[in-house]
């Protein structure tokens, strides 16, 4: 597994976080339901992670956001935004991903990016005993305890989902 190890799993080790990695085939197909499909994972346990950003004008700065929802759910930008105490947030464009996070679409882990962005988990995540998160790179999942991801990640718990 050595050679399969990402900087989530590495970040995950050495915050001595338990984890299963899952590793499955890739067709190219980057999209979390058909992930879901493809690992045999029930959609509700499956989370995608949006990365978005508040412009201030005023401050003449951006601050970026986490959000780990569903795979089968929309992020409701309102929702998500008042979550982490801002007016509005908008999507990341995927060009920007890599160089903000270190991380590629398909393969963005809340856990191990460039910098640790605050960070919302959807509530539906609560009470499950694990979920799965990208492992880092398209063709691996991470399981793990939601509250221990949360912890890891510095993450909070709220329904942001449409």
């Amino acid at each position: 597994m050595k050679d399969n190890k990402t900087n989530a799993m590495r970040t995950l080790e050495r915050a001595k976080v338990k984890f299963e990695a899952h590793f499955y085939e890739t067709d190219g197909q980057v999209d979390g339901v058909h992930v879901a499909d493809v690992v045999g994972i029930p959609y509700s346990k499956c989370f995608k992670t949006l990365v978005t950003f508040h412009k201030d004008s005023r401050a003449g700065k951006t601050d970026y956001y986490v959000f780990c929802i569903p795979v089968d759910q929309e992020l409701d930008l309102k929702t998500a935004a008042k979550a982490v105490n801002v007016k509005s947030v908008e999507m990341l464009a995927v060009k920007d991903l890599l160089k903000t996070t270190g991380y590629i679409r398909g393969g963005c882990s809340p856990v191990g990016m460039k910098k640790l962005f605050q960070t919302v988990i959807d509530a539906s995540a609560q009470g499950q005993q694990t979920i799965y998160v990208s492992g880092g790179k398209i063709g691996t999942q991470i399981e793990i305890n939601p509250e221990e991801l949360a912890e890891v990640v510095g993450a909070k718990f709220e329904k942001i989902t449409v």
